[in-house]
C-alpha cells in the first residue's frame, strides 16, 4: 500500500477511532449522495480491499459498543456511506491534477498579455499543458459525470489548495526536469504525472488537513485512495478514454461489508466466554478494546464465513492490530485466535468449504 509520511502514523489512526465515536455514531446520512455504479463497472480495477473493509467494520463496531448504541441499521448505513465517500476522495485527488494544469495554462495566457512580455512569455514551454495523460483525465466523461452528479466543486470553492499544489510543483526539480525533456511521448507524460502525484500531491500536509476537515473518516482512507490513484494512472493506455476505477472488486466484497458488521454485532456477546477461557491470566477489562473487537470479528469469520481460510483471517487481524492497537497486540491476538481456531477444528465447530479449506 502506497503511504506518505503524513499517513503512516498509528497515533493518527487511534485518534480517528475516538473522533469516529464522538462525531459520527448516529449522524444523519446524506441521502443525496450518488455513486455511479454503471461508470465504475467499466473499469477492471478497484479500490477497497478486504483489509480496509475490516478496518471500516472495526471502527463501526467500536463506535456502537462504546456509545452503547443499539441502532444497527443506522450504524450500518453510516458504515456504507463512509466507504462510498472514499470515491469522492479518489475523484477529488484526480481532479486537482486537472485543476493545477488549468491554473498553469491561465498563468501562461496572462504572461502573454504583459506589456513588456519576454520571448519566453510569448512562446512558453507548454509541455505540462500538453500532457497527454492529464488531458485524457480532463476529457473523461466518467470523471466529469461523477463531479456533477455528486456536486464536487471543491476546487472552484477552495482554489487556494490548487495554488498550493501548483506552487510546489513549479518550484520542484521534478517539474523542471520534465519541461527540459526533449522527447515527447505518452510514456514520459504518464511517468511525470505519477511522480507528480506521489511526490507533490500525496504528501502535502495542508491538503491532508483539508480532507480531514471535510470528512474525518478520510484520515484512514488516504493511503488506500493514493494506492488506487497510482494504479489508475499506471494502467492508463495511450489514446484510450480515461475511466474511473471501481469501488469494490465484486458483489461479494460489497456484501462482505454488511455481513461482517451485522454478524459481529449480533453474535459478539456469546464470544466473550470463549475468549475468557483462552485468556485465563487476563481480566476482561485488561484486554484492549480494539483487541477484543478484532478477536470477535475474527471468530465471526471463523464461524460464519465458510469460504475464508482460517489462516487468512488470522493474518488479516494481526496486521490490523499492528496499525491500530498496542505494540504487543498482534502477538496476543495471534495466540488467542490460534487456540480458538484449533479447538473449533478439533470439535467440528469450524466448517469451511471451497477455498476456505486452504
Amino acid at each position: 500500500m502506497f503511504k506518505t509520511k503524513h499517513e503512516d502514523t498509528s497515533l493518527k489512526k487511534k485518534n480517528f477511532l475516538k473522533k469516529h465515536l464522538k462525531n459520527n455514531c448516529g449522524n444523519q446520512i446524506n441521502s443525496t449522495f450518488v455513486v455511479q455504479k454503471k461508470l465504475a463497472n467499466l473499469s477492471s480495477f478497484y479500490m477497497i480491499n478486504r483489509r480496509h473493509i475490516r478496518v471500516k467494520v472495526m471502527q463501526s463496531v467500536y463506535a456502537m459498543l462504546h456509545a452503547k448504541n443499539d441502532d444497527l441499521i443506522k450504524e450500518e448505513k453510516f458504515l456504507k456511506h463512509s466507504i462510498l465517500k472514499m470515491a469522492d476522495l479518489y475523484v477529488l485527488n484526480l481532479h486537482i491534477i486537472v485543476q493545477v494544469q488549468k491554473l498553469a495554462n491561465k498563468k501562461l495566457e496572462l504572461s502573454k498579455k504583459k506589456i513588456l512580455a519576454t520571448k519566453e512569455d510569448l512562446k512558453p514551454n507548454t509541455k505540462f499543458i500538453d500532457n497527454k495523460l492529464i488531458n485524457a483525465i480532463k476529457e473523461s466523461v466518467s470523471l466529469d459525470s461523477y463531479l456533477h452528479l455528486n456536486k464536487l466543486f471543491n476546487w472552484n470553492d477552495d482554489d487556494e489548495y490548487v495554488k498550493i499544489i501548483f506552487d510546489e510543483l513549479q518550484n520542484s526539480n521534478l517539474y523542471k526536469r520534465y519541461l527540459n525533456t526533449t522527447e515527447s511521448s505518452f510514456k514520459i507524460d504518464k511517468s511525470f504525472v505519477i511522480d507528480f502525484y506521489k511526490e507533490i500531491i500525496a504528501p502535502n500536509e495542508k491538503l491532508a488537513e483539508y480532507y480531514e476537515d471535510k470528512m474525518i473518516s478520510w484520515v484512514d482512507d488516504i493511503p488506500f485512495v493514493n494506492t488506487w490513484i497510482v494504479k489508475t494512472l499506471s494502467k492508463q493506455k495511450a489514446n484510450k478514454p480515461f475511466v474511473l476505477g471501481s469501488l469494490y472488486k465484486d458483489k461479494d466484497d460489497e456484501d462482505f461489508v454488511s455481513d461482517l458488521f451485522k454478524k459481529t454485532m449480533l453474535h459478539q456477546h456469546k464470544f466473550e466466554d470463549e475468549i475468557a477461557i483462552k485468556t485465563p491470566n487476563w481480566e476482561k477489562d485488561r484486554i484492549a478494546d480494539i483487541d477484543m473487537i478484532l478477536i470477535k470479528m475474527a471468530i465471526t469469520e471463523f464461524l460464519y464465513f465458510p469460504s475464508i481460510p482460517v489462516r487468512v483471517t488470522i493474518n488479516e487481524y494481526i496486521e490490523i492490530a499492528k496499525d491500530y492497537s498496542t505494540q504487543k497486540s498482534s502477538y496476543f491476538i495471534n495466540g488467542v485466535l490460534d487456540k480458538i481456531s484449533k479447538e473449533f477444528m478439533a470439535n467440528g465447530t469450524l466448517k469451511k468449504i471451497g477455498r476456505g479449506l486452504l
